[in-house]
């Protein structure tokens, strides 16, 4: 699940994880996509923007966490937060992976593989 307040990062991040064979569901901000996490749609990984509007991406962490049904799901910020307290903050509330803004195609595809999520075999060349 692709949540960012921002059409475009949704589908540039929408392109890189669909080259990498998952299917994707996308949502505005982290209300959304609580909503749709409620009415039975539990991904795998989440790719969450910090600043959004309505719900911001640190407390739908929070709200993923708090909820032992969804233990499972991997949360990764994908964000313009850099500062050092804010990466601190978003690990420690429950996120595995952290990207600042701007990234390129192959650091998130780097990071999925570090969570296990993307065979080795894929992560190289999946961006030539």
């Amino acid at each position: 699940m692709i949540i960012d307040d921002s059409r475009a990062m949704r589908s540039i991040l929408r392109r890189i994880v669909t080259g990498l064979d998952f299917e994707t569901t996308e949502a505005e901000h982290g209300q959304a996509a609580l909503d749709q996490m409620n009415a039975g749609v539990v991904p795998d990984v989440c790719l969450v923007d910090w600043n959004m509007p309505v719900m911001d991406g640190y407390t739908f962490i929070t709200q993923v966490r708090a909820n032992p049904e969804w233990r499972d799901v991997t949360l990764m910020m994908v964000t313009t937060e850099s500062e050092q307290r804010n990466i601190v903050r978003a690990l420690a509330a429950g996120a595995h992976e952290y990207v600042i803004k701007p990234f390129t195609p192959d650091a998130i595809v780097e990071k999925l593989s570090l969570l296990g999520l993307v065979p080795a075999e894929t992560e190289q060349g999946a961006w030539a």
